[in-house]
């Protein structure tokens, strides 16, 4: 193959669209305690937003709780509510510069609701996927008109993008596969 479409270049930007997605949906919680269910929150912190972990220091003593100890005591206030507006459900207490997260049993409903969450994920991560694809399929298009590459090329590299794409696609719906399994474990 001559010019065209940069085939390692839209496989890594493709998987940094899966990465990305892994990374958002390891954020929801499944009923069992993970540092990395607090990933999402930023805290105002010294005139700027930041992630929690850059403010304090996240561990999980046991199953159901999360503890976040503060590094600066004033932070205290902020960190509390940023916890609480992260739309994440959790209800910290305070206990000087630590806070404890006691993680709720997960209900039906709201284990549907953190399914939905994980599908709007996915689409994202799907969008993401085919926004590289259509970047492929438009360089190729363009190498085609400058004469860069033949018709008959040009279509084969067509094909050889979409396959990747259906791939890349497939990867993020078995991760939701498995993800809303772990979910709607009881």
């Amino acid at each position: 193959m001559t010019e065209g479409a940069d085939f390692a270049d839209l496989r890594r930007r493709m998987e940094g669209a899966i990465s990305a997605f892994k990374t958002d949906i390891a954020a929801l919680r499944t009923g069992r305690a993970s540092a990395n269910v607090l990933d999402p929150v930023s805290v105002d912190a010294y005139g700027s937003k930041m992630p929690l972990n850059q403010v304090a220091n996240i561990s999980v003593p046991e199953p159901r709780m999360i503890l976040v100890s503060v590094w600066d005591k004033s932070m205290v206030g902020s960190v509390e509510k940023a916890i609480r507006e992260s739309n994440l459900g959790l209800n910290p207490v305070t206990d000087g510069a630590t806070l404890r997260i006691p993680l709720p049993e997960l209900n039906e409903e709201r284990r549907k609701e953190l399914v939905k969450v994980a599908h709007n994920y996915a689409e994202n991560g799907r969008v993401a996927i085919r926004h590289v694809r259509r970047d492929g399929m438009d360089a190729l298009k363009k190498a085609e008109k400058d004469s860069d590459i033949s018709k008959d090329e040009s279509h084969d590299q067509a094909e050889d993008v979409q396959k990747l794409t259906d791939e890349m696609i497939a990867e993020v719906d078995r991760l939701l596969s498995d993800k809303e399994a772990e979910i709607m474990q009881v």
